[in-house]
């Protein structure tokens, strides 16, 4: 192959000349054209970006319409599937009821949702948008009808808001203005005038330009130090899709060198991977590997599968045509076409009158200028700007302040993916009544059905207004609200990520100003994740460790469980000062200090130096440590007297442990609440076990099933809300048994669901 041909998937290819390619091979009687160095590696003359003419003829060059129309059908399937998930149709009721007290989180606070049987509505016409996108049937109505519900849900819901998902609406948007149904589409088949045309250039530059953004600004926003260091995404490498490298390399090594190291060098070079025909194959194994173990590692519906269709928009443009072509001809009235010929198409520009004996040959010496349209300039001019703006938006932090908080921007568009990780040890909801003064707190969460706005300024303004407008239905007038949420962010210390004392509703909050009640992560204290690791290997397994960070002035009030037993707090940086409440004694801590704080009771901790003060609580959840050594015993025993060796007559209450392969009739006979524990935690331990050694078949088949349930219901709640639209509400009674028909189950689900075993909740929030 010539060495041009090393470059037919580079963001503007020489697709309009895959066919000389094939051609060279056979004898000429004229001397080859010499390919001049840039043209050999990037498929285009210097001379093609020497003027605004000669680009725009660039962008519109002739290309096959074989690899697009392939990507259109897949994304069009994945959409599909994307809406029953991801975007929520299989539970919409539970999202939308109408008249349920919930806070919503718009981009746009006059956004509404619609009433419920509407919002079906708006989902019917997304669903039927991506149908028609995946058959090319009238095809630019349907774009327009999935990216305009699409975005409008969206929209509706920040809370919802992830890089892939922004990712779906902006291919929505780009497929909208482009000749994706040239190929393979119902529309080719109405209208010949258009199958198997050819499609401009730009309509792949877009495509492949936005994929190799979304790689490698992912890469570049790995370049922050948490991820380097491996301190974002480490508890990855306790996943078993790791194994294999835990078997040569320590979980720490495995850790640092394959999760961030390994992703960081991915992302970063997978777009140029995918560049070169050269290097494209192994692009392939690589990037497939991984978006497959991403779709292990996360919940994050189709992108796995969306990243993986995207990957042969790289390859040569007409790669379909030679695909399908190795198929047996009886296939090939439901297979695309494997025609090399494309027709010419309006939508590009020519440099003479297209034939196929033309296309076939070099481009001559001197051609005749082309004859640019608007519709030509158009597309130019938008492929440039879209560029442009996608380039900037990742970093466009600076204009939208009053989105940032310890990360950038409103997550999603920025493609950080997966650079962040959270834990939240203690969230606390305070009101304040405005007429009387009365202090009370809220339960986390209520009122809402996300836990998103925790680390969001706007989304707790938004709770917060929320909450003022729900709370005098409970009489309570004019409230304040005030949160205390504490976060650790890629391991460092649990702390503040809101300042306590300001009463949200009130507060000052402008999308392009910095939020002035927002706290500062304490990074000058990041080298202590270090010395956390040495102190938490130093523990037994029953002990437990929380790392806290305070501000001077601020206190942190604390209720320690009952199962919380030898709970102490130990001093590592600055001065505090401990008030337990009933005993109403304070006591000051230095540096290197520790004092044991009483269970079942108040305390508060006030940082009183200068600095931030640096603090751990040690505690040893003791309910759980005696359940588990009562386990312990009653293993042993049961295992002494399933080989025989106890010679000792059970009691009663432990005859149970005999019929332990009757899962269900041992727990039902139980009488002692440890033994039904006991055995209620062996059951669910053997059906993990079981689950973890199913075959292949079984996997699938019980992923199918679920699937089939989970869209089932969807279809059938669709149904409902459909008939209620077109002739009004049935009786209550006929609507209960409708729903509960679509609430309907598989058997096994019924019988044996996963259980949380709540009687072994271990602690919680301390």
């Amino acid at each position: 192959m010539e060495a041009r041909d090393a470059i037919a998937g580079a963001l503007v290819s020489s697709d309009g000349e895959e066919q000389t390619a094939k051609k060279d091979a056979s004898p000429k009687t004229d001397q080859p054209q010499t390919k001049s160095r840039m043209e050999q590696i990037f498929g285009f003359k210097r001379e093609d970006l020497t003027s605004w003419n000669s680009l725009v003829t660039l962008l519109n060059r002739p290309t096959d319409p074989g690899s697009l129309g392939i990507f259109r059908c897949l994304f069009g399937l994945l959409m599909l599937i994307d809406i029953t998930q991801e975007r929520g149709l299989s539970h919409l009721d539970y999202k939308y009821l109408d008249g349920a007290p919930v806070c919503r989180f718009p981009l746009f606070n006059f956004l509404q949702p619609l009433p419920l049987d509407w919002m079906y509505l708006v989902y019917v016409v997304m669903f039927f948008g991506a149908l028609g996108i995946m058959l090319g049937c009238f095809y630019r109505l349907s774009c327009l009808m999935f990216i305009s519900t699409y975005w409008y849900i969206f929209f509706l819901d920040k809370t919802a808001w992830n890089n892939h998902s922004y990712l779906y609406g902006l291919i929505g948007f780009q497929l909208t203005l482009m000749d994706g149904n040239r190929y393979w589409s119902v529309d080719g088949l109405r209208r010949p005038s258009i199958r198997n045309a050819h499609v401009p250039l730009w309509n792949y530059t877009l495509l492949r330009t936005q994929i190799f953004i979304v790689y490698f600004i992912a890469g570049i926003k790995k370049l922050d130090a948490d991820w380097v260091e491996g301190y974002s995404m480490s508890y990855l490498a306790h996943h078993w899709l790791f194994d294999p490298f835990k078997m040569i390399l320590p979980v720490e090594l495995v850790s640092l060198l394959v999760v961030h190291g390994g992703g960081l060098i991915l992302d970063l070079s997978a777009g140029y991977l995918l560049f070169f025909d050269a290097t494209r194959p192994y692009a392939f194994v690589f990037v497939s590997y991984f978006h497959c173990m991403n779709s292990q590692l996360f919940s994050i519906g189709m992108f796995p599968y969306a990243m993986l269709a995207t990957s042969p928009l790289f390859c040569y443009a007409d790669w379909p045509k030679r695909f399908f072509a190795h198929f047996p001809s009886f296939l090939s009235a439901v297979l695309p076409l494997t025609s090399a010929e494309s027709q010419p198409s309006s939508s590009c520009v020519y440099h003479e009158d297209p034939s196929p004996s033309a296309e076939r040959q070099e481009t001559p010496a001197v051609a005749r200028a082309p004859k640019l349209r608007l519709k030509h300039k158009l597309g130019a001019i938008f492929t440039i700007l879209y560029i442009i703006e996608q380039l900037f938006l990742p970093y466009s932090h600076f204009i939208t302040q009053g989105y940032n908080n310890w990360t950038n921007g409103l997550y999603g568009y920025s493609w950080d993916m997966m650079v962040h990780s959270r834990s939240h040890q203690h969230v606390k909801i305070t009101y304040k009544d405005g007429k009387t003064g009365e202090i009370g707190y809220l339960n986390p969460g209520v009122f809402t059905q996300s836990r998103r706005w925790k680390d969001h300024g706007d989304m707790l303004k938004q709770y917060a207004t929320c909450l003022h407008q729900f709370l005098p239905r409970y009489n309570i007038s004019n409230p304040e609200i005030y949160f205390d949420i504490w976060v650790s962010i890629n391991e460092r210390f649990q702390q503040r990520i809101f300042d306590p004392r300001v009463d949200v509703v009130k507060a000052e909050w402008s999308p392009f100003k910095p939020n002035p009640w927002l706290m500062p992560l304490l990074v000058d204290l990041s080298p202590w994740r270090t010395k956390f690791q040495e102190i938490e290997g130093s523990l037994d397994n029953q002990t437990e460790i929380v790392f806290i960070a305070d501000f001077p002035g601020l206190h942190l009030e604390n209720f320690v469980s009952e199962d919380l037993g030898n709970t102490s707090i130990h001093v590592l940086q600055g001065h505090l000062n401990v008030e337990v409440v009933e005993e109403k004694k304070n006591y000051t801590l230095q540096p290197g200090e520790q004092i044991k704080v009483p269970a079942g009771a108040y305390h508060k901790v006030h940082t009183v130096s200068d600095g931030p003060s640096c603090y751990m609580y040690v505690y040893v959840n003791t309910t759980e440590a005696a359940l588990q050594e009562n386990f312990t015993k009653l293993f042993e025993l049961q295992e002494r007297v399933r080989n025989g060796t106890e010679t000792e007559p059970l009691p009663p209450e432990l005859q149970p442990l005999l019929a332990a392969d009757d899962d269900a009739a041992s727990e039902v006979n139980a009488t002692d609440p440890v033994v039904r524990l006991f055995l209620k935690r062996q059951r669910r331990m053997k059906e993990v076990k079981k689950r973890r050694e199913a075959g292949v078949l079984e996997r699938f088949e019980r992923f199918a099933v679920k699937k089939y349930y989970t869209i089932r219901r969807g279809f059938l709640m669709t149904a409902i809300a459909m008939r209620n639209l077109a002739v009004g509400l049935p009786p209550l009674e006929q609507l209960t048994r409708e729903v509960a028909f679509a609430n309907l189950k598989e058997p096994s689900a019924e019988a044996n669901q996963d259980e949380r075993l709540k009687d072994e909740v271990g602690h919680g929030e301390l």
